[in-house]
């Protein structure tokens, strides 16, 4: 009798809206606020932006492959009777993950990098777009060891891909290595990315090196976790790195099932005479300074540096689960190391709730501005932000053959 190996096809969909509420923020410029007229600061208003996604797995024997198809729109961001789309619809995804053996396999395509805490690289799943990258990866796992070395080179049509207007990268290769032991996990990155300026004459390429370590351990109710990167070489442009560094140190205490609380310290270096600051490239920023983003989100490029001292709280009630946590940001003086210019302090509210076949999740963030700041003509001492949003994730197909 001849047996054939199974082969499994998945057919599934997200709908995701997200409506936010922005009051007060005629004075932020970039992070999660956007652009505002005089007239939006002072009344506030309400922007509602959904993520619908249509994806494909069909795995067989020796390889994987995957499709995801997605469109981002905003309401009203086209006419009720127009002929044409607003543009957005893209290949979110398209990947196929080869078997190469018992323990590694090869995936190469447009597919999310996502390790660790997402510090560095991250699939940004809060963004409506997300991210992903054109790239191919070796994996190799084994005992509680895995490898991951990869590459990806951004073209286009033209001879220059210009990544000084662009969130990217001409092109990059990383390796991460990961083992766990025990209690213990640790991770080295390392990656080399080299970005292009079309408007600079001559060479216009420059090359940025980023590795470090991200470790947690766990110890009965205590978990520790610590990131350590450092950054060399340039930045888009030419612009000089040496010795850039980010490190951070959080510890977390289980309560009992349903409350535990966190506390976390990170420091990220800023711009200084013989440096630019670094640069946390492509990581999900929003899970870390601050849900207002007000740090690191499309701002505070190459600014001073930032500490930031959070404090967390979580609970569940009535089948809700509550995150309260507050942050406090200085910023590092150069001139003394025991100086710290304050940046303001943030609250953030997050309650989800899990339904049999559908997800709400919901907040509010209230930035304070330091005096220095919020004494300024014309400056509001607050900016706050409310948003609630609706996860969706039917399952159309699920079979195999």
């Amino acid at each position: 009798m001849i047996q054939f190996a199974q082969a499994q096809f998945t057919l599934e969909g997200e709908f995701r809206p997200r409506t936010e509420y922005f009051g007060n923020g005629g004075n932020f410029t970039g992070g999660t606020f956007p652009a505002q007229t005089a007239t939006d600061a002072d009344e506030g208003f309400l922007r509602t932006s959904v993520r619908v996604a249509l994806k494909a797995k069909y795995k067989a024997e020796t390889y994987t492959v995957f499709t995801s198809f997605q469109e981002v729109f905003a309401y009203g961001d086209r006419p009720q009777i127009s002929t044409a789309g607003n543009g957005n619809f893209r290949v979110q995804e398209a990947w196929a993950d080869l078997k190469l053996g018992a323990s590694s396999s090869l995936k190469i395509g447009r597919q999310p990098l996502s390790y660790d805490d997402q510090r560095i690289l991250g699939g940004l799943g809060w963004a409506q777009q997300a991210r992903t990258h054109d790239a191919a990866v070796y994996k190799y796992s084994k005992d509680g060891y895995s490898l991951d070395i990869g590459g990806a080179l951004n073209t286009t049509i033209d001879e220059v891909y210009n990544t000084s207007a662009l969130f990217s990268y001409r092109d990059m290769v990383f390796v991460r290595a990961n083992k766990k032991s025990g209690n213990l996990n640790i991770s080295f990155l390392g990656l080399v990315n080299t970005f292009q300026d079309s408007n600079v004459d001559g060479m216009n390429k420059s090359s940025l090196i980023t590795a470090g370590l991200h470790a947690d351990y766990k110890l009965k109710a205590l978990t520790l976790t610590s990131n350590l990167f450092i950054q060399d070489g340039e930045r888009i442009g030419g612009v000089d790195v040496k010795g850039a560094f980010l490190a951070s140190l959080g510890a977390k205490y289980k309560l009992n099932d349903t409350n535990s609380i966190g506390l976390t310290y990170e420091i990220i270096s800023g711009r200084n005479s013989e440096s630019a600051a670094f640069f946390p490239l492509y990581g999900t920023n929003h899970a870390f300074n601050g849900l207002i983003d007000r740090f690191y989100v499309g701002n505070h490029g190459n600014a001073g540096g930032l500490k930031d001292l959070k404090l967390a709280y979580k609970t569940k009630i009535s089948g809700v689960a509550v995150t309260l946590a507050g942050h406090y940001f200085s910023e590092h003086s150069d001139a003394n190391a025991f100086e710290s210019k304050d940046l303001g302090t943030e609250i953030d509210l997050v309650l989800a709730k899990k339904f049999k076949e559908f997800k709400l999740v919901g907040g509010y963030s209230h930035f304070f501005e330091p005096s220095d700041i919020s004494d300024i003509p014309g400056v509001k001492d607050t900016q706050n932000w409310a948003w609630a949003m609706l996860i969706i994730k039917p399952k159309f197909l699920n079979g195999t053959k």
